[in-house]
Parts: C-alpha cells; structure tokens; sequence
C-alpha cells in the first residue's frame, strides 16, 4: 500500500473523492466534478491502437500523469511525468516516472529537446505524442495536474508532515533534517527546490511523492470529509483528464485489484551531460529498450 500512495497518489485522492461521494450518495456532485474534470484531446485514439481501449471489457490499459508548474506570465512546463500500465487480469499495475529533463524527440516539432518542453510547446496533445514515441507504447488516458493547485489542497487538509532527509533553504525558507509539517505555501517551495539537492531531479521527484502521499494520509481524516465541496472545487479548477465519467466508474469497479501490486520501473541509468550550457538527460538506450518491451508486454500488445 504505501508504494500505491508514492506513485499513484493522484489517482488515489481523485478515487478517494469518487468513492467518498459515491458513499454519501452524491452522485450528482461528483458526475459534475468530473464533467468540469473533462478535456477531450485531439487524437483520443492512439495511432498505437487499432481502436480505443475497453475498460467495460477490462482491457489493460494505460495512463500518462502530467503534473504541470504553471506560474503567473508562464505557458508551464509539465515537470512530473508518470506512466502507468493497468492490467486487470495480471492483477498489477508498472509505473515509471520520465525524468524531465530527458532529452528526446518533441513529435511536432521534429528536434529534440528536454521531454517537459513539449508541454510548453503543445500542451497535453505533444506530451502524449512525445511520451508515446519515446516509451513506444500508446497512451489512453492522460490527466493533468496543476501543482499550484496542492497549495489549496494542503490549506484544505490543514496541512501535511513530510520526513525530510537533508537541511536545505529555499526561497527564503529553512527545512532542517527530521519530520516536517508544512502549509500549502512551504510545501510548495518544498518540492519545487532542486539544484541544491545532491540527486538532483530524483531527489525533487521524492519530494513530491511525500507532499502528495501527505495529501492523501490527511484526506483520509474526518475532519477533511466535511470539507468536500473545496475539494471538488479545487479538482474542478485545477486537474483535466480525457477519462469520461462511464470509464471512471468502470475503472473503478473494474481495476481496483490492478493497484494491490505496484511494479516500479525506472529510467536512471542515463547520464547527464550538458550542451550550450543546458543540462540534459540521455537515456541509456539498453535500459530504454527493456523498459518499452516491459510495457508493451504489460499492455497485452
């Protein structure tokens, strides 16, 4: 269960809101929530697929999660890139999470640069054809995060505690060594510090697996229950996914037993290295080309 909590976390707070709203009979609501939730993308059906997915019929399938850093005159870069593949009857779920950083071909833009520009350059639509073309596996469904939107979040849940594992300042903020409880602002500063971290963009991605896993463990408590509405409005504002409310009920019902054994998968036999000054990732290309047969198994193709 806790390695569900770090890697699916979002999937889990937006499934913990369906079944609490299921539970209390607010249909209604949450058939709402996730009508605002829904942006439709250009290609719903992958060039990967000879037709789209069936998750009535508990085909495997998968999911890309962008979480986006937009700030104020920002177009945002999607700076927390996680896959999965869902199989139902294998009764388990892969996940890897892309460094972004990876230095990959941007599909539509034909060069190659750092994968979380292509939110930059083309939104949702060029992050799933970028994802696509360099895991070469389709992508079904995608969901956006904005992650400014966790600072509303962390208010809501009255805060959250993280275990910090290194003293570092940031943006005129001390985190010492030892169990941290962080508001919505000092949380956000927590897991956007990077460079003075020593594994650099792993180190951050930990980070916001702990913020998140916080949000979680705190969304659980009775007193977060009443706070519902605010976290149906902060979704609704904040979180776009292609998933239509019959698929999210049928995922629900369906593929609940795929999450009970988590396989992480990873991508950090690359090496770094730095061009015009701008530090990029290059993926090992063995390691790359295990991780696609992986996928590609796990999703029946």
């Amino acid at each position: 269960m806790k390695k569900v909590l770090k890697w699916v976390a979002i999937i889990g707070f937006i499934v913990f809101v369906l079944g609490f709203a299921m539970t209390y009979k607010l249909y209604a609501e949450i058939k709402n929530t996730a009508q605002e939730m829904y942006t439709p993308i250009q290609d719903e059906v992958s060039p990967r697929r000879v037709e789209a997915v069936n998750v009535t019929a508990k085909e495997p399938f998968s999911a890309l999660i962008l979480g986006v850093d937009e700030r104020e005159g920002d177009s945002g870069r999607s700076d927390t890139m996680i896959v999965l593949t869902v199989n139902p009857t294998l009764e388990t779920t892969k996940i890897v999470s892309i460094p972004r950083d990876t230095y990959t071909e941007i599909i539509g833009k034909n060069f190659k640069d750092k994968i979380n520009h292509a939110y930059s350059f083309g939104g949702i639509e060029m992050s799933v054809k970028t994802v696509e073309s360099l895991l070469n596996i389709p992508i079904d469904y995608v969901a956006q995060i904005n992650m400014e939107s966790f600072k509303d979040i962390i208010e809501i849940v009255d805060g959250i505690t993280v275990e910090n594992t290194f003293e570092f300042d940031y943006e005129g903020e001390h985190f010492p060594i030892g169990e941290l409880t962080l508001d919505g602002e000092s949380a956000l500063k927590y897991v956007r510090m990077r460079y003075e971290d020593p594994t650099g963009d792993f180190g951050r991605q930990n980070r916001q697996k702990q913020v998140i896993q916080g949000v979680i463990k705190k969304s659980l408590t009775l007193n977060t229950l009443f706070n519902y509405k605010s976290i149906f409005k902060t979704l609704e504002e904040n979180v776009e996914i292609n998933v239509v409310f019959d698929d999210i009920l049928s995922i629900r019902k369906n593929y609940s037993s795929s999450f009970n054994t988590i396989e992480q998968h990873y991508m950090n036999n690359g090496t770094g290295t730095k061009m015009n000054g701008i530090y990029y990732y290059i993926p090992d290309e063995q390691e790359l080309e295990t991780l696609q047969t992986i996928l590609k198994s796990h999703l029946g193709m």
